[in-house]
């Protein structure tokens, strides 16, 4: 919005300003808002889950919606800019509406409006790009058809959502490994030249995160909830599909999948076809390394992020070669 009344040559300056104020706008809020927040109730089926009560959670409420007033007020808007964001609203209201109802929803009603979701943002996505996307893996270019682009890109869109969502659970992992997620991508997008009003977007996302990181860091203040890990989950995916090359988001976001994913095939496959696998591995994953390793919170966060930094390193790298 502000690019319409400031003129060319001042808004780089600006949207810096933009930046800062949306960090600071997050701490404030979060320090104002946070009592009027939900409080966990702890979880008996996560390690150290009790420890959580009483805190407040469904804090993505907070910083979701100041990421998008600094996205209304300091980035270059487009209708398909709007688009976005209202979509990472409506995730993140669903995410907040579970975490204030006194009982948690239907795991099936939840999927099924992540759906709903994801269909929008493939078609938005589809309309205002081109219709044939050019998929990149390192060496390897394919051109894939538009319905099946549509569908694949779908299933992107969920997965994102939901491996992302079952990576909460401890203080400050899924946001620190957003944040390294969606660096990654931002990188990617500016070697392939794909730097875009999106890419503005991308670095706000990082700087709401980061001023929740403020208060979730170990030990937490308070926990971002369903109504942040959603949210956190769709954005990932549009800046996969921005890039113009969504393989990638295996890449970018591996200990993401690996972390939230590997717990969602093991239930589906019990549930529905009745195959147990890994039956000695808890899911998700940072579960297991606490309980069974003994790793601490704190050496879960680095450790996790340390690796997703070395994949995101060596994906960057093989890029650029």
């Amino acid at each position: 919005m502000i690019n319409f009344i400031i003129s060319e040559n001042f808004y780089s300056l600006f949207a810096g300003i933009g930046l800062m104020a949306a960090f600071l706008m997050t701490c404030v809020c979060i320090t104002k808002f946070n009592y009027l927040l939900p409080k966990d109730a702890g979880r008996d089926f996560a390690h150290d889950g009790k420890l959580s009560a009483g805190k407040p959670r469904g804090a993505g409420i907070i910083f979701i919606l100041v990421f998008a007033a600094a996205a209304l007020l300091f980035s270059e808007l487009s209708v398909e800019i709007v688009i976005y964001i209202v979509l990472v609203i409506a995730e993140m209201l669903t995410g907040y509406l579970d975490d204030a109802s006194e009982k948690p929803w239907n795991e099936y009603k939840k999927g099924l409006l992540d759906l709903l979701v994801a269909v929008v943002l493939s078609l938005t996505f589809m309309h205002y790009n081109s219709s044939t996307i050019e998929f990149a893996i390192p060496g390897i270019s394919v051109t894939i058809p538009p319905v099946v682009f549509c569908l694949l890109s779908i299933v992107l869109i969920w997965v994102s959502i939901n491996v992302t969502n079952c990576s909460d659970g401890v203080d400050g992992l899924s946001a620190t490994l957003t944040i390294i997620t969606l660096i990654t991508l931002y990188i990617v997008k500016g070697m392939k030249g794909t730097t875009d009003n999106f890419s503005y977007l991308i670095l706000l996302f990082v700087i709401c995160l980061l001023g929740y990181l403020w208060y979730n860091a170990a030990p937490s203040h308070l926990m971002m909830g369903d109504a942040g890990s959603r949210a956190m989950g769709i954005f990932i995916a549009i800046a996969a599909l921005k890039t113009e090359s969504p393989f990638l988001y295996i890449f970018a976001a591996f200990v993401l999948i690996a972390d939230g994913g590997i717990g969602i095939v093991k239930v589906a496959l019990l549930r529905f076809l009745k195959i147990k696998i890994l039956t000695n591995v808890r899911t998700p994953l940072h579960d297991h390394v606490r309980k069974v390793w003994d790793w601490s919170n704190t050496q879960t966060v680095f450790r996790f992020g340390i690796i997703q930094i070395v994949i995101s390193v060596a994906t960057i790298y093989m890029l650029m070669l």
